[in-house]
């Protein structure tokens, strides 16, 4: 057993679930950032909390210690992630913790940033006892795009489907209409606010000429994901409405072989073409371009080559509780045919109920 693990007591999870909750007050407004919450406790008592509320903004830890002033003196903080030991946008939270005089700092996970990092052991030097590791995996599932953007060269991928009971996507008539109901679309739009980018393929473009902004989410993301178009040949309309409003938000088209006049047309109407041979380039392509977290929406083909490639950090599925039967569009028939023994079981991450509609997220296989 290691000193940190000795060091923990009876209340350290329920504190820091506590302070996990108050991080995710910052959904969709700390990009690039992680969402950090933090709880000053003293004689068991909570006497501040705090958030990182905004980019640019006090960090979780100093608005848990400003909230508590006084009685942050000899007080336990907890908080949701290593504190910082530089100067960026704000001044060290290792500082002010020491000036605080706060004796015992719990952290759920260490800070893996290069520059950010050293907090604990900068803490441990002014003699606060610093444990490490409660709640660890679920710190880093609320910031998996961050710790993911430290360690790879491409952008983060969720891919959401919303499915029927028996697997569809949609019904014999491959109408448009929505599969869940407005609680589960309010998720899905929380989802997008908490992304860099919304990707669909061609196919959805043209057929549902979506606009792929954020709605009924407050507050708006701090900075509105960009649209982003998987097509090949660089075909989207120029009367869609994602290349009318193009000028307004953020709109890429990936593509390899488009025809030199469309693609100039949808250059000089505000759309940004990125080039890129393969998915994985695609996504290298999207992460130099500042997209380190991108919410795929669909279509069919679009989630099978994702899924085949293995390119899918999270897959979300959405389920109705409806049945299409036959003639309906599986979502995941264009995937190739495994035994029982081989097929590789994904690992449930999160299950969650909006309504009659269930929300399941999973993680790749190991």
């Amino acid at each position: 057993m290691t000193a940190s693990a000795r060091a923990v007591a009876p209340d350290d999870g329920a504190f820091m679930r506590r302070a996990l909750a108050l991080a995710e007050r910052g959904w969709g407004q700390t990009a690039p950032n992680p969402m950090v919450g933090a709880v000053v406790v003293r004689d068991d008592v909570v006497v501040g909390e705090g958030w990182h509320a905004r980019y640019g903004g006090a960090h979780a830890e100093v608005d848990a210690l400003n909230a508590a002033g006084d009685l942050a003196n000899g007080a336990t903080l907890y908080v949701t992630l290593e504190p910082c030991n530089h100067y960026g946008q704000t001044p060290p939270c290792s500082e002010a913790i020491i000036a605080a005089g706060i004796r015992r700092v719990v952290a759920a996970t260490a800070d893996p940033h290069e520059v950010a990092r050293g907090g604990a052991a900068h803490l441990r030097a002014h003699g606060i006892d610093v444990v490490l590791g409660v709640e660890d995996d679920a710190a880093r599932e609320l910031n998996a795009p961050f710790f993911h953007a430290l360690g790879s060269d491409r952008a983060f991928v969720q891919l959401k489907v919303a499915l029927s009971l028996d697997g569809a996507i949609s019904d014999h008539t491959r109408r448009r209409g929505w599969l869940t109901a407005s609680e589960a679309r309010r998720e899905v739009h929380r989802q997008r606010a908490g992304s860099d980018a919304v990707a669909v393929g061609i196919g959805t473009a043209r057929t549902d000429d979506p606009v792929l902004t954020v709605r009924d989410f407050e507050p708006p993301p701090r900075v509105a994901p960009a649209r982003v178009v998987f097509d090949t040949s660089a075909r989207l309309p120029l009367t869609s409405r994602l290349v009318q409003t193009a000028r307004e938000q953020s709109t890429i088209v990936v593509c390899w072989a488009p025809d030199p006049s469309h693609a100039a047309a949808l250059e000089h109407a505000g759309v940004t073409l990125v080039h890129a041979a393969t998915l994985a380039d695609a996504l290298v392509a999207l992460r130099v371009a500042g997209i380190r977290s991108m919410l795929v929406e669909g279509g069919a083909a679009l989630a099978t080559s994702f899924l085949q490639e293995a390119l899918v950090d999270r897959l979300i599925i959405f389920r109705a509780p409806i049945i299409l039967g036959a003639g309906s569009l599986n979502a995941f028939a264009g995937l190739p045919s495994a035994t029982l023994g081989d097929a590789k079981r994904w690992r449930l991450m999160q299950a969650k109920r909006f309504g009659d509609d269930e929300m399941t997220v999973y993680a790749p296989p190991l």
